[in-house]
């Protein structure tokens, strides 16, 4: 709800794509920045008593970007550096909440069905928070959308504490941050099946994902309609993750993840050429719906992949690589579609984004079916 509300503010105030763009960047940069000390930090100290901190300084974020707008006293720019305090935030909160996945599950032939299960939460979200955040802000404006999400983390943190995990506190190091920094940059080196799902992460992060940058264009603009169009549409592309997630996690224990994910790119590409052009709303969606099945793909099976191989001790800062790449490359490729967008028009930006998906699903077809024979073998 709260990103949902924050993109619209921001396109209302400033009716620019580049500024769409700018908001992206601020929100997910800082995570590019700080992520790699956030694995750092997960894998050094209880990821339960980290995580339980990032969440409390997300609610005291949320509670003043509320107090910011119900006052209506703000600039963009002041939404913006609010947005840069989540991107902290987020940086060290991925890699504690990712990780704790891991530990959760007592059966780890269970895993992947639990981190497809973790993701259909976050789609579910993306499903009904848009969907209430438009109807939200049409009726009630924006600082309501953000108060809502402020009281959210009082129920977070509340279903923490009640929490009962036997998770012992990692061995006390005599190493320094900055050598454990590169202790895990030597080990993503020496473990190429990692480090190509990341760079693969990397490239769509950067020239694919960003797509969601200029949904409020084709709200507004191309079907014509107001911040309850912008938040059915968001809705669409959750009920295709939603989809997308129970199909992950109805596979069975040995499921070949590495083709699942290259044929959902492929579909996500489709999604985003077949959506691009059309200027009637209803089949929109429908195409909406496929974009996000193929999208939800991106980020959830990387991550299963990477849980399911890195050892336990590097955890942490192996899915900080992994943030890194989500929310590094993103907000570059925000300011870059932003941009474009401008020159081009928002159509001609989305369908060149569908194809930049192909293009990468079959850049990387050699990698997955390799993969797939070494398994096959095993």
């Amino acid at each position: 709800m709260q990103r949902t509300a924050v993109y619209w503010v921001v396109y209302i105030q400033t009716h620019s794509e580049f500024m769409l763009g700018v908001t992206v960047f601020a929100t997910q940069f800082p995570s590019f920045l700080f992520s790699l000390w956030g694995g750092v930090i997960s894998d050094r100290f209880n990821k339960y008593r980290v995580l339980l901190t990032t969440q409390i300084a997300s609610l005291v974020q949320a509670a003043l970007l509320a107090l910011l707008v119900l006052y209506n006293h703000y600039t963009v720019w002041e939404i913006l550096t609010l947005s840069v305090l989540l991107g902290i935030i987020n940086a060290f909160d991925v890699p504690a909440r990712q990780s704790l996945v891991y530990e959760m599950v007592d059966d780890k032939n269970d895993l992947s069905n639990a981190i497809a299960l973790n993701s259909s939460m976050v789609n579910l979200a993306r499903l009904v928070g848009p969907a209430i955040s438009g109807i939200v802000l049409a009726k009630l404006g924006a600082g309501v959308c953000f108060l809502m999400n402020a009281l959210s983390f009082v129920a977070v943190i509340i279903s923490l504490l009640l929490m009962r995990l036997n998770i012992p506190d990692p061995e006390v190091k005599d190493k320094n941050l900055v050598h454990e920094l590169e202790e895990g940059f030597r080990y993503l080196k020496a473990t190429p099946s990692i480090g190509l799902i990341i760079l693969f992460l990397g490239f769509s992060s950067f020239l694919v994902l960003p797509y969601n940058t200029l949904l409020p264009v084709y709200a507004k603009v191309i079907f014509k309609g107001d911040a309850s169009t912008f938040g059915y549409l968001n809705s669409f592309i959750g009920l295709g993750a939603i989809c997308g997630t129970i199909f992950l996690a109805s596979l069975k224990p040995g499921a070949n993840l590495r083709m699942i994910l290259f044929i959902n790119t492929i579909l996500f590409g489709i999604g985003l050429i077949s959506f691009s052009h059309i200027t009637y709303f209803p089949l929109a969606s429908a195409f909406a719906i496929l974009t996000g099945f193929g999208m939800m793909s991106q980020v959830t099976i990387s991550n299963t992949i990477i849980q399911t191989t890195v050892s336990q001790e590097m955890r942490g800062r192996i899915i900080s690589y992994f943030a890194m790449a989500f929310f590094g490359m993103q907000p570059l490729g925000a300011l870059m579609i932003g941009a474009i967008s401008r020159y081009f028009g928002t159509p001609i930006t989305i369908l060149g984004q569908g194809i930049a998906a192909l293009l990468i699903a079959f850049c990387f077809l050699p990698y997955f079916r390799k993969a797939a024979t070494i398994k096959q073998d095993l």
